[in-house]
């Protein structure tokens, strides 16, 4: 007998955090100004990489596409956040509930192929300097940018037809604050093995593979680094890596607690803590990471503030 899908009509209900009054009002203390912060800082960092031609550089190029990258998938999930911190259990359609699922694993897949592209433009700075504006011209930053854009846009595509094909005959309760994968998974009553496997298989790919080609340059970088001679050299050249370094643990090490441990191990409410982090207090950290740790940046914003 053939199990009929109710999602297709109902779609799904979005439970968000727990009811606990003291609880959700401290997640909605924090993540509001969070995001507000987050939006601004990485709006405000976009304009000020973008209208400093001291900033025209590839490092920079690169940093403004982690900071659009920032703002896109903050906004995507955030909107069902807010609305069950307010208003509790939300409402949404099948197909706006697999766009969001969509737009959120392809951003997330797109800052995991940029990240390496990152450490790479820092390795040939470091190890190549003489060498560098060549291998990193205009047009090879740009390529490394929409390789990271289209490939995280296409490596889902197997992924969210598997999942939209699912049946989903009992509860529509996602028990998250959006259309997280995993969440969606333990609400069919399909056989989702071969979808998990799909799943293991993208992130051992998307996110394992660049992370080793991440570690692998800067391996090489700090190998370059202990060789330079001159204090001041080594602490800049540290300096600019450990910002990029900080944002690559942050974000590989909570995204990858989420969905790359074993099934026994998930919990929805960690696995919502988690996801806040990476979904908007991370976003929020980044410009301050970068902007703190980086001096021509801190120079092209004073220049602002004495011009306002």
């Amino acid at each position: 007998m053939e199990k009929e899908n109710k999602t297709w009509t109902t779609g799904f209900i979005i439970l968000g955090f727990n009811k606990h009054s003291q609880e959700e009002m401290l997640i909605y203390v924090i993540v509001l100004p969070a995001f507000f912060i987050s939006i601004l800082g990485n709006l405000g960092f976009l304009t000020l990489m973008w209208s400093d031609h001291h900033l025209h550089k590839p490092m920079y190029f690169f940093l403004s596409n982690l900071s659009l990258l920032d703002i896109c998938n903050t906004t995507v999930t955030f909107s069902t956040m807010l609305q069950s911190l307010k208003v509790g259990n939300t409402l949404i359609s099948f197909s706006l509930c697999m766009t969001q699922l969509y737009c959120f694993i392809s951003l997330t897949s797109t800052e995991f192929y940029l990240l390496p592209a990152m450490a790479y433009d820092r390795y040939v700075a470091i190890c190549n300097p003489l060498r560098y504006p060549i291998m990193m011209n205009k047009r090879i930053c740009i390529l490394l940018v929409a390789a990271s854009w289209v490939g995280g846009s296409l490596d889902i595509v197997p992924v969210e037809v598997f999942i939209s094909q699912l049946s989903f005959c009992g509860s529509n309760e996602i028990n998250h604050f959006f259309c997280d994968p995993n969440a969606l998974l333990k609400l069919s009553c399909s056989d989702t093995h071969n979808i998990e496997i799909l799943l293991l298989s993208e992130g051992v790919f998307v996110a394992l593979i660049p992370l080793l080609l991440t570690l692998s340059s800067y391996i090489f970088i700090i190998a370059a680094i202990l060789k330079i001679h001159s204090s001041d050299g080594r602490s800049k050249a540290f300096s600019t890596c450990s910002s990029h370094l900080t944002v690559v643990f942050l974000f590989y090490g909570t995204v990858m607690c989420v969905y790359m441990r074993p099934s026994s191990m998930q919990s929805p409410e960690l696995d919502k803590m988690f996801a806040l982090l990476y979904t908007v207090l991370i976003p929020m950290l980044n410009p301050l990471i970068y902007s703190l740790r980086n001096q021509e940046v801190k120079n092209a914003l004073r220049k602002v503030i004495i011009r306002k």
